[in-house]
């Protein structure tokens, strides 16, 4: 049985259409990746399936009990509040005080207990609300660009600990990512949205689709390739201008 099933749901805002006829499947112990432009519906799918925006029609059928954990793509923090990470993690709907640090090392940061959520590095930060999502053992683990704002290492450590949790817990993933080269590498099945599903499947169907192709480019490295053609014209020039200075 699937862990969650959408129907055909609908969603928007107002007058405004973000999601149409979209239809996906979530199988146990599967990571799945989410991609998509800008405004293409992606957090607002996840924000449907935690039940935070209820479709306009279709469905959203979960196994019956089903555990979920959420990762948002960032947590809005008052810098001035003293609270530490054992605090935040205990906050209401949270854990109790002996799920905390087995929640942290499960999330690859032990010993951050006593730590103020101030002080957090940017990495840190997320494996903070990793923990918290992981308190209540979850089936199913959503996380929306968990790794933005990371810088590469950061990003890849925080991929290989979501590998690893797989492996070791069994937890499905359902994550929305921009960065297509970890995607194509990470993900069991990659869905391609633009407020419709476009297409769908592994990583070598969806990157090989006239679909995939005409939002990011050329293969895997479409967005990448793009960004380092950018990236060296920019640099060029500056050499340019630095030589004729």
């Amino acid at each position: 049985m699937s862990l969650v099933a959408v129907e055909k749901i609908n969603v928007g805002y107002g007058a405004k259409a973000v999601l149409r006829d979209v239809s996906l499947a979530i199988e146990p112990g599967e990571i799945v990746t989410i991609i998509g432009p800008n405004g293409s519906g992606k957090t607002t799918l996840l924000r449907a399936l935690i039940g935070a925006i209820q479709p306009a029609s279709g469905r959203i059928i979960q196994k019956r009990g089903l555990r979920i954990g959420y990762v948002p793509q960032k947590l809005h923090f008052d810098q001035a509040l003293p609270m530490t990470v054992e605090r935040f993690l205990r906050l209401p709907g949270g854990a109790p005080q002996k799920a905390c640090a087995p929640a942290l090392e499960r999330a690859g940061v032990p010993g951050l207990s006593q730590s103020q959520m101030s002080a957090l590095s940017g990495g840190q930060m997320q494996r903070v609300m990793l923990a918290r999502a992981l308190i209540n053992d979850p089936e199913l683990l959503l996380l929306d660009e968990a790794t933005r704002g990371l810088d590469q290492p950061g990003s890849a450590a925080f991929y290989n600990q979501i590998e690893e949790l797989r492996r070791d817990t069994g937890c499905a993933m359902l994550m929305i990512s921009h960065e297509l080269h970890v995607v194509m590498s990470a993900s069991d099945r990659v869905i391609c949205l633009n407020g419709h599903v476009c297409c769908q499947g592994t990583p070598d169907i969806v990157s090989a689709a006239p679909e995939y192709r005409a939002l990011f480019g050329f293969g895997t490295g479409g967005v990448l390739a793009l960004y380092r053609h950018n990236h060296d014209r920019s640099h060029s020039k500056t050499e340019e201008a630095r030589n004729a200075g």
